[in-house]
């Protein structure tokens, strides 16, 4: 494993933790790290990245090693993986291709496959121009990569081409029905939360800790990539819908944010989100930039018709801190209404975040009085059903027969459904 760290190009994370990072991203696909080092480079060289004597030193460590594949953190251009894999005559993959491996292994639905789908071939296309004896030896690939020759290479990339085409039309269709479905539930009662974070910060871990569901939670980056959604109650809130996502990571691939963007827009449609931060990893504050970057892109702090979702900070992993900076935590989240304190693998904390969570959503809520006939049980139905009805008794007698006035507090979204029924 190689991080390349340029003079000059800026980034969130130091070295190191990228370079821990990189390693996590290798062992969630069961990649076997044997050597892992960063490699300063005062500048970049178009034909290798590094210089001719750092990549002399790569050479030794694999030798000395017995690597069969070196993976550098960072972007390669399709020449400076050709040149790299001569020089070290071992596969090179850099951080795209990595995420890539990882995002095709952990797709699980028809739609997820989809969309890894898009972005590999959205990246494979570009490293067409190698030689036919190389491509041969390439670990993976597609089916259709074939004989040697400059008409074949032409051939495929026609054919990639015609395939991406036929994959954004599938997922335009997807991202239309996602966009029908929201509408329809923006049109229920229910609210819906979004849970969003840097990649393993904890959400399916906490998703399953308020649900009782069993999604896959492990200590693996990326170990979610469809999202899943349950109904949840929450103090004055009878349902709320809970969305957990795919995680955010550093330098994610610019095939995978277009690839996933129907899955991310999900965010979009909440009524509130969740941002679940890894507060015992050193590198919280650079995550928590990273993960605020793609909801800015998603244009989560600014809605057409309206301002920024609502976001509630949880502050997760409390229990692997030691019991001083776990004080120190706390007294920085308590004078802050949007932070909560948790661990959702030991659930300290959780039941404050679920108060928290429904006072959030009726903090908006306002009590309204209605006298309404006996016989309109359609609507005293549904104020039952979805409003906190603080009072229900009789009002005397109208010209269609007995009368009752009902006390509910109802947020604005739920009166104006109930006003259209």
């Amino acid at each position: 494993m190689v991080c390349p760290d340029v003079r000059g190009r800026h980034h969130d994370l130091e070295p190191e933790a990228r370079l821990e990072e990189a390693c996590g991203l290798a062992q969630a696909i069961g990649i076997v790290v044997a050597d892992a080092f960063v490699v300063p480079v005062r500048q970049v060289r178009p034909g290798t990245l590094f210089g001719s004597g750092q990549v002399d030193n790569i050479a030794t460590a694999c030798e000395q090693n017995q690597a069969e594949l070196v993976v550098v953190d960072g972007a390669l251009s399709p020449i400076q993986q050709r040149n790299l894999e001569d020089r070290l005559k071992r596969k090179v993959i850099d951080r795209t291709g990595l995420i890539l491996e990882i995002f095709g292994e952990r797709a699980a639905t028809a739609e997820g496959r989809l969309q890894v789908e898009l972005a590999h071939l959205d990246y494979q296309q570009s490293r067409l121009v190698r030689s036919w004896t190389h491509l041969e030896r390439q670990r993976g690939g597609f089916g259709f990569l074939g004989g040697p020759g400059e008409t074949q290479i032409e051939a495929d990339r026609r054919m990639i081409r015609q395939r991406m085409g036929r994959l954004r039309k599938e997922l335009e269709g997807v991202r239309k029905t996602r966009a029908l479905h929201r509408d329809r539930r923006g049109r229920a009662p229910w609210p819906i939360i979004a849970l969003v974070g840097y990649t393993n910060a904890g959400k399916s871990t906490l998703f399953n800790r308020l649900t009782g569901a069993e999604v896959m939670a492990e200590d693996l980056l990326f170990a979610t990539l469809d999202p899943t959604m349950r109904a949840i109650a929450l103090p004055g809130v009878e349902k709320a819908i809970l969305s957990d996502t795919v995680g955010f990571i550093s330098d994610l691939p610019t095939q995978l944010v277009a690839a996933f963007r129907a899955t991310l827009e999900e965010v979009t449609g909440a009524d509130l989100i969740l941002h679940v931060r890894d507060i015992a990893n050193p590198s919280t504050a650079a995550q928590k930039s990273q993960v605020l970057g793609v909801l800015n892109d998603l244009g989560v702090t600014e809605r057409e018709g309206g301002g920024a979702i609502p976001i509630i900070e949880v502050w997760n992993k409390v229990d692997l801190l030691s019991p001083e900076q776990a004080e120190d935590v706390g007294q920085i989240a308590q004078g802050d209404d949007d932070v909560v304190v948790i661990s959702a693998e030991t659930g300290d904390g959780v039941t404050n975040l679920i108060d928290r969570l429904g006072g959030r959503l009726t903090q908006r809520a306002h009590v309204h009085e209605f006298v309404l006939s006996a016989s309109a049980g359609r609507q005293l139905a549904w104020l039952h059903a979805h409003g906190e009805v603080l009072e229900d008794a009789e009002a005397g007698a109208g010209p269609d027969g007995p009368l009752r006035r009902i006390t509910v507090r109802l947020n604005p979204k739920e009166l104006g459904q109930f006003e259209t029924l």
